[in-house]
């Protein structure tokens, strides 16, 4: 998925907002929005919103040396996450489709996303969490219960910390023995790391590797051998975020995409209203274009 123009001012809020968060240094604010102006300029809107998200962090870490300027928050959303963690595996426990609950679940903790939106609160990420139930998924569960069932190898891609430990729910519905799941290879924003698997208790139901890169998102070329190889290998790819629908929309496999439509150019490229919790196929996409 390509940037469009409606991508733009968000990738300047963005950046600001990044670089606030790192540093009360004005000149480095500047000069990265400034950058980021010139990239955006000369790349005639032809790179995927999270690649210039992924050269506009880089830029950030290189100017003010911070490493993973975001660990406190994904400390703070991984801790809130864990301690409605017991209340939600009783929501699933107790539902008549344990299975939907979990995902539901899944879907609403996506809404910790400090790219979409850097001053989400604790009491919003509760709030959507709450109202997970009563919020319907868009797309087709008995397919996705079927493609699990049928699958031999399935490839989970985690998107941020704190929304991890609702993963971890989800998972523990699914064949957890044909499941490898990937987190990044290196911080970016609040994307979840092997740190937040380990937290999250991830590692405990499991493999987990990194996919080599620091990008938003998962996009292939930058991502390591290994995790090519796994990812080539799986019959199932089921892909958490926004940042993984951009920029595998187009991939190859047989890919569901789960996430919370945070943004309006999102919400359009699937035909669902902001704020939809989302389920859809690679093959779905694929029809829309053919």
């Amino acid at each position: 998925m390509i940037t469009t123009l409606d991508c733009v001012p968000c990738l300047l809020r963005q950046t600001l907002e990044a670089a606030r968060n790192i540093t009360d240094d004005t000149e480095i604010h500047e000069r990265v929005m400034h950058e980021v102006l010139e990239r955006l300029a000369g790349s005639g809107l032809s790179m995927s919103p999270p690649a210039v998200g992924q050269l506009m962090h880089r830029r950030l870490r290189e100017l003010t040396g911070v490493e993973d300027p975001y660990r406190d928050a994904k400390d703070r959303f991984n801790r809130l996450a864990l301690d409605l963690l017991p209340g939600m595996r009783a929501r699933v426990s107790t539902s008549t489709d344990p299975f939907a609950e979990a995902l539901k679940l899944a879907i609403a903790g996506n809404v910790i996303d400090l790219g979409a939106n850097g001053n989400i609160t604790e009491d919003q990420a509760r709030e959507v969490v709450d109202q997970a139930s009563d919020q319907p998924v868009i797309g087709d569960l008995e397919a996705l219960k079927a493609a699990i069932a049928g699958a031999d190898k399935i490839l989970y891609l985690a998107d941020n910390a704190g929304e991890i430990v609702f993963d971890r729910l989800f998972l523990e519905q699914l064949p957890c023995s044909r499941i490898k799941l990937a987190v990044r290879g290196r911080p970016i924003l609040n994307d979840a790391t092997l740190v937040d698997a380990e937290t999250a208790g991830v590692t405990e139901l499991v493999p987990v590797i990194d996919n080599g890169s620091d990008a938003p998102a998962t996009i292939l070329p930058d991502c390591s051998e290994e995790f090519r190889a796994v990812y080539a290998a799986a019959d199932l790819v089921i892909a958490k975020g926004m940042g993984n629908f951009e920029s595998l929309s187009e991939a190859p496999g047989d890919i569901a995409f789960l996430f919370r439509a945070k943004c309006p150019a999102i919400a359009s490229a699937v035909g669902q209203p902001l704020g939809a919790h989302v389920l859809i196929r690679s093959h779905e996409l694929r029809a829309r274009r053919s």
